[in-house]
């Protein structure tokens, strides 16, 4: 573990976020090496149950015929369909039976990059007095990045492990760790350079 890095306790929640089958290679809309980062993510999820702290699975849920898809004009392939072989999470995530599932992107007109998007769901960790976030998953320019910035405006502590991370692009990637760090998001693994 990085120097520096959160430890989960109880007040916390890690937000696992859309590791999916369609970002990992073979999917739809593959994220170079984005199923290397299962075997952290199951540490940190037993971590997690050990303290007590949430475990939050968050996923892209697109009806067919999403928005972003490019079949309507958007920017992506079809991916994460509902019920999908493709929307499941990866074969080998560890989630507890009783981790939050936020289900994000149902609204067929409009996308959801960030887990804060769900109506309510800011306000569901507050109830179970969270106070600090840890985020890893995919993608890091715009699922991780848009609920990382989410979270630290909604007030909470937020963290984000780079090694737990992966972006599309390297170039993306960077711009979208300066985006962090100039938002208050405290950023772990600064010596990984994607």
């Amino acid at each position: 573990m990085a120097s520096g890095a959160m430890r989960l306790r109880a007040g916390d929640a890690l937000l696992v976020v859309d590791l999916q089958r369609d970002f990992c290679p073979g999917g739809a809309l593959p994220v170079p090496d984005g199923d290397k980062i299962v075997p952290l993510a199951n540490e940190l999820i037993e971590e997690a149950v050990a303290a007590d702290a949430c475990v939050v699975a968050v996923r892209d849920w697109h009806p067919p015929g999403h928005a972003s898809f490019h079949e309507k004009g958007g920017p992506w392939p079809p991916h994460c369909v509902q019920n999908s072989a493709g929307a499941r999470f990866h074969d080998d995530l560890r989630l507890p039976e009783n981790a939050i599932l936020v289900s994000k992107g149902m609204a067929l007109e409009q996308d959801q990059y960030s887990a804060f998007a769900v109506e309510g769901f800011a306000d569901r960790l507050r109830s179970v007095g969270v106070r600090r976030v840890l985020i890893v998953g995919l993608t890091q320019e715009y699922c991780v990045r848009e609920s990382a910035l989410d979270a630290v405006a909604a007030g909470f502590e937020t963290h984000v492990r780079l090694s737990g991370t992966r972006p599309i692009t390297l170039e993306k990637g960077r711009e979208a760790v300066e985006d962090l760090r100039h938002a208050g998001v405290i950023v772990e693994d600064g010596e990984d350079k994607s």
